[in-house]
């Protein structure tokens, strides 16, 4: 049976949809390996990262470009048109997700030869945290899946939390001790790169739901308690 053109625009969304999943899945590696350069103080594996950075980019440049292809070859409409624009905003979000985690990696750099005046506890959780977010965005995208869009949600609250924790901690330790504010500063500027990491992956799941409902709506706001 011969292939309609409708199923081969259907097949180049999936390969598109693939090439969103090997991208998202890269910057977590990304995000992963600098953490743990920056728990280990691992220098070698901070300069891999942020070598990393240019493919990464080269993603960036594919992706976009395959879309723009699909906006002027097929001149899609409705839904399929919320996919190829939601796909051009994913890969933004995930390009910026690469930049945190070479910031992460440049500042484990910066400090491999100091030693660390407290665990980097709450710093695991936020990357842990915020790894899984990357990954169920970019699946919710894959899948068309509002659940994970959910999941994506509520973690966020997780790792928006943990930085308040984080903060309100550093922050008495510097009055404690003015000697701690050098690395402190360095921790929170880490655990703001981890942060904005979850606020794009929410960016992301904000877009799938936007191909599904057709509305595009600030999902983290909605999702928010009353106060």
């Amino acid at each position: 049976m011969p292939v309609t053109l409708r199923q081969h625009f259907e097949g180049q969304l999936q390969d598109l949809s693939q090439e969103i999943l090997r991208m998202g899945s890269f910057v977590v590696e990304m995000l992963h390996l600098s953490m743990e350069a920056m728990v280990n103080q691992d220098v070698e594996l901070a300069n891999r990262v942020i070598a990393m950075d240019d493919e990464a980019d080269d993603m960036d440049l594919r992706i976009e470009g395959e879309c723009m292809r699909l906006l002027a070859l097929q001149q899609p409409m409705s839904k399929d048109l919320r996919i190829i624009g939601t796909a051009l905003k994913i890969i933004t979000d995930l390009e910026r997700i690469g930049d945190f985690s070479v910031d992460i990696a440049k500042t484990a750099r910066r400090l491999a030869d100091e030693e660390y005046f407290k665990p980097l506890t709450h710093l695991g959780q936020m990357a842990s945290t915020g790894e899984r977010m990357v990954r169920n965005s970019v699946q919710a995208f894959a899948k068309q899946d509002l659940e994970l869009v959910r999941e994506v949600l509520q973690d966020d609250d997780i790792i928006d939390d943990l930085y308040d924790e984080l903060f309100t901690e550093l922050l008495e330790a510097m009055e404690r001790d003015p000697s701690l504010i050098r690395q402190a500063v360095w921790f929170l500027h880490v655990a703001r790169f981890l942060e904005r990491t979850g606020d794009h992956a929410v960016n992301v799941a904000e877009r799938v739901n936007y191909i599904e409902t057709g509305k595009l709506e600030a999902l983290k706001a909605a999702h928010a308690p009353t106060s």
